[in-house]
């Protein structure tokens, strides 16, 4: 991995093809517990199991540089709050509750953050654009909605404020509930291609990103500055 800064403090943000997460050197599905291989298994497509696999794996590998101990020591589990299963809900670390973590995948594409604070982490690909915005009527604040309307791309708009909020309720500040109250509409839509925009939403710190070599945008938010890490399949 090469990261953006050398802040050790900061949370971690890694974004990644599924592919190139599954060729890293300390990557495998012997990482992942008797749990998570019985979840992927329920993938009726092969490519939603790699995903998936590949998702779990990123987070460890994120995890694993922020504590400076091999992937192989890190052990993954999630807890529903409301129903008490451990096969969905919130991902932690058992051995590390201290670090929180969080996990995002798509077609081909997954994201994931480690941190010592909160953290959120989502993933979507530019084509789901069209798809998404039936729903912003729904999740959008009246603010949000008019400049994503104005927008020269409302599509693209709306997805760059879709995983803002995404990423907010992996960080647990808000619901899909609640997604319309959230006003994030002080924030720019639009974010240079392969540079971080760093911006303020109250006490957080959003990171988002442009990834055109996979067509996917990125949003990171923790109450501490997150810092972009790139996965290289070669090395570390």
């Amino acid at each position: 991995m090469t990261s953006e800064d050398q802040d050790p403090h900061a949370p971690i943000a890694a974004v990644s093809a599924s592919a190139d997460v599954l060729r890293h050197p300390e990557a495998g599905e012997h990482l992942l517990t008797a749990v998570e291989r019985e979840r992927a298994a329920r993938f009726r497509q092969e490519s939603g199991r790699l995903d998936f696999t590949a998702a779990h794996i990123l987070v460890r590998l994120c995890a694993a540089r922020l504590l400076g101990v091999p992937a192989d020591t890190i052990t993954l589990a999630q807890n529903c709050p409301d129903c008490r299963k451990a096969d969905h809900g919130r991902p932690y670390l058992p051995d590390h509750p201290d670090v929180q973590v969080s996990l995002s995948h798509t077609h081909g594409v997954v994201a994931a953050a480690a941190g010592r604070r909160p953290v959120g982490v989502d993933v979507e690909l530019t084509a789901r654009s069209g798809s998404l915005l039936q729903v912003a009527g729904r999740v959008l604040a009246p603010a949000e909605l008019q400049q994503v309307e104005a927008h020269p791309e409302p599509g693209r708009a709306f997805l760059r404020q879709w995983v803002r909020k995404e990423s907010l309720i992996k960080l647990g500040r808000t619901t899909l509930d609640g997604l319309a109250a959230v006003d994030l509409s002080a924030l720019p839509l639009d974010v240079p291609p392969g540079r971080p925009l760093r911006s303020r939403y109250q006490d957080l710190h959003l990171v988002d990103w442009t990834d055109p070599v996979r067509g996917a945008v990125i949003c990171a938010a923790s109450t501490a500055a997150p810092r972009i890490v790139v996965l290289t399949p070669e090395a570390g």
